[in-house]
This record gives structure tokens, sequence and C-alpha cells, in this order.
């Protein structure tokens, strides 16, 4: 369809094109008012006489005004008629402040621990899952749902849980949030209102979580860490303590898994006091030089809450975990989510849900554990030959190794490394504020950088690190 339009005031032509009258008309508009032929003001023609002129049903005209106007392009008043509405002229960039923005050092690497490599997330493959998943979802998934979670995730997940991580569950028992953090949030709040009075942490491990278990009104006293892991034995003795968060797996941030004889004294404490174990097992699926670490779960399904994400596994974007919970807690924790948030988003569950059925989840799984283990294997090897001195622990498993430092020195690194672009995190971060001052050491992440960046992260590690190590503080 082509037409001039004589009665604008100008000869204005017009090529409306797309996949409709109405649809090729809005867009021969749009373009007439970004090139700047029709002025803001601009009175334009009836719809009636706009049809006439061009041949077509008035209702094409009307409605296509109307949907301009709805999104801003034009302004419609009674007695006034049609107009080009006022649109603000697009801002010039001020040539100098752009140069001065491009003139800017580029972010560097980060080797920050905490995340995977969102690069590598199986984007064909999620959607894939995703239409199958949309079209065989029934009608009312769309509305308002069970807080537990769809049925179908946790289906799929009590029997993943159960083959990969050695977990005790079944769907029933399951419910489905936003992450550990959303988790944590929804576990402080039933045992607040339980009257649990303290919630022991590991002496190391992230300030965030602690704060989550404060700001529900519960206490944090510190549980010590060596190299087998928290001392579990010494809950005993911590009177009023009704709950214990523990990283069994692959303890964070000092890389120890937890002790057999640990673990079942763990799970001895919980049962002769009627405590309650949260399981954080936020990497538990990436090992390499070890066989697997089962969960702790498994050895007492009714005193301890087993916590997993895809935040490591997939990506932290997809605010998707889910809870493995003894019986007589569910209903409380499924009391406190429905009081907040009711339920999570619907699409992503059935996504996630068919993903895992389908065998793909198993797949990227594999796959990234290869990637991250030839990182960590690249790590240790440029350190030994680079940085001979320094030692490397906590690389069994996860994602994230310890680098000892010479004593005094982890401030001074962490420094110069953020003088020079690159992100890392020292040990004392992670520490207990009660706890004393201990060993000095880097906690570096390995599984956030592309692999196009992997490289260069690590030549930048090395050249921060001192090069002169005479020995590490124990």
């Amino acid at each position: 369809m082509t037409d001039s339009w004589a009665t604008f005031g100008a000869d204005l032509h017009l090529e409306p094109v797309g996949a409709g009258l109405r649809s090729g008309l809005m867009e021969a508009l749009r373009e007439a008012v970004r090139s700047g032929r029709l002025a803001p003001g601009t009175r334009l023609p009836s719809s009636r006489a706009l049809a006439a002129d061009l041949g077509i049903a008035r209702n094409t005209v009307a409605d296509a005004y109307a949907e301009l106007v709805a999104e801003g392009w034009l302004t419609a008043r009674q007695g006034s008629g049609t107009r080009v509405a006022q649109r603000a002229a697009p801002r010039r960039a001020d040539p100098v402040a752009a140069r001065t923005r491009q003139a800017r050092p580029r972010t560097g690497h980060n080797l920050k621990p905490g995340s995977p490599d969102v690069s590598s997330f199986p984007r064909t493959a999620w959607l894939r899952a995703a239409r199958k998943a949309l079209v065989a979802a029934p009608d009312e998934a769309f509305d308002y749902g069970d807080p537990r979670g769809r049925r179908e995730l946790r289906t799929v997940l009590a029997e993943y849980l159960a083959r990969a991580r050695g977990v005790h569950a079944d769907p029933e028992r399951i419910v489905i949030c936003s992450g550990f953090v959303h988790g944590l949030t929804l576990l402080g709040t039933v045992l607040h209102r339980r009257r649990t009075r303290d919630v022991a942490v590991e002496s190391y491990g992230l300030g965030l979580h602690r704060g989550l278990i404060a700001g529900a009104g519960l206490a944090t006293p510190r549980l010590e860490l060596d190299h087998l892991g928290s001392r579990t034995g010494e809950l005993a003795a911590m009177r009023g303590t009704g709950a214990v968060l523990l990283t069994p797996a692959h303890q964070f941030p000092t890389g120890v898994p937890l002790h057999p004889d640990r673990r079942a004294a763990a799970v001895d404490w919980a049962r002769a006091g009627g405590g309650l174990i949260l399981e954080d097992d936020y990497d538990g699926e990436f090992r390499y030089d070890r066989q697997p670490v089962g969960a702790l779960q498994g050895l007492d399904p009714e005193r301890v809450v087993y916590l997993g994400t895809a935040s490591k596994s997939l990506a932290p974007g997809l605010r998707l975990g889910w809870m493995v919970l003894p019986r007589g807690l569910v209903a409380e924790v499924v009391a406190a989510k429905g009081a907040f948030d009711r339920m999570s988003g619907t699409i992503d569950q059935l996504t996630l849900a068919e993903f895992i059925a389908s065998g793909a989840y198993d797949r990227h799984v594999r796959s990234m554990r290869l990637r991250y283990r030839r990182r960590r294997d690249q790590l240790v090897a440029a350190l030994a030959d680079r940085v001979p001195g320094i030692e490397v622990s906590g690389i069994a498993a996860g994602l994230h190794a310890v680098l000892e430092l010479p004593a005094g020195t982890e401030r001074a690194v962490v420094q110069a490394a953020a003088m020079q672009g690159l992100a890392l995190e020292g040990l004392a971060n992670y520490r207990h504020p009660d706890a004393p001052a201990g060993r000095d050491a880097l906690v570096i992440g390995y599984g956030s950088p592309s692999e196009s960046a992997w490289t260069g992260a690590l030549d930048a590690l090395c050249r921060v690190l001192p090069q002169e190590v005479s020995g590490t503080s124990a």
C-alpha cells in the first residue's frame, strides 16, 4: 500500500508495510514522526477522512490512532482532533563526557568466590525444555498455586536428590524457594516462632547468612573449625543452641569436608536434644579427586533440613532453590512462605522439571564439572610454576580454592589486586566477628570468569601474589 497524504498540509509520502494494514499504517506514522516529517503539534486528518483517502476501513485507522495514542506518539482531545505528541527530543551525548567514559579503564577480572561461569548457561537446552514444558503445562499451572511449588518439579527433584546426593525425600516434604537466602529467611522465621534462641554457625562463613539469622531475632554463636571441619562435638556444650548451620560436603570458605565422625556427632546432638541441622549443600555436585560425599540429611531426615539451589549448577539469576524438610516442619515453613510470597515463578519451575527429567541437567553438570576441574588444575599448575611457595587447599571439590599467604600480607595483596582491576577476597572477610584472627589467605573463585577471560584472570592473580614466600602461617 502506497499513497500520498495531501491532507497533512504537505505532500507526505508514506509506505505502510507490515503484516497487516493497521500495523503498516502505525509503523509509517511512527517513522514520519521520528524523521521529523510530522512535527509535534501537527493535526492529523480524521479517521474517516484518512480512511477515504487510503481506501481502507475507518476502523483500521481508528484502531491505529488509538494504539499510537496509548504509545505516546499521538494525542487525542475532544474538539481538538488527533495531533502529533510533544515528544522529548533525544538528548545528545556530550562528546567530552563520552570520551571520558571511554577513557576509564575497563573492569578487570573477578576471582571472588560464589558464582559459576554464567556465560556457559545452556541456553539452547533450556529453551528446548521451556518450550516442551509450556506445551505440556495445564491451564491451572498459570493460576495461584501451592506454596510448596509445582509438583512436577518436586517430583523430579526427589528422584534426582536421592540418586545424586543421597537425600531421603518425597515431593510432599520439598518446598521450592527463590534460592538459599530465601530458604534461610523462612527457616529463621519458623525457628523464632518456635522460640529457638541460638543458631550456631561455623567460625568461617558468609556474613550475609549470619545477618539473616540475626535478623530473625536469633543469636549466632560460632562453632570452631579445623582440618576435619566443624567441631560438632562441641555443640552439646553450647547451651541454648537449638539449630546449627553447616556446609558439610565442602565447607565454605575453607573447603574441607566434614569428617564422618563429626557428621555422626552432629546428628547425635540433634537427636539427643531435639536440635535441627540446616545443611547448605551449595556446590555438592562438583567434586574432582574424591568419591562423592553424600548429603548429611541421609543420616537422619527428621533432624536435618537439606537446602540446595540451581545457583551454582546453572545460574543465580534463575532464583530457584529447594528445601527438603522434616515432616514436622513442612506445615510451618509453608505457612511462613505463603504469608509473604505465596508461590515461586511457575514457568521456570516447569522448565527446570523438564530440564532434569530429560537428562539435560545431568549432562550440563558433567560438562561443567570437567570445565571447572580443568580450571582448578590450571590454577594449581600456574601457582606451582610461577609462585611455588603458595600452598593451595580446599580443591577436591567445589568452585573455589584457598591460597595460603605469608602472615600479615592478606590485606596488602587484596589492595594491590584491586589497584590492578583484579577483584579478590581474603579469608578474613568470612571470619565470625567473635572469632580470633586466623591465618592469612585468599579465597579464589575459579568458576565465575568466562572461558575467554580465564587465562587473563590467572595471569593477573599470579602477578599480585608475593613472589618470595618464606613460610605461611598455620
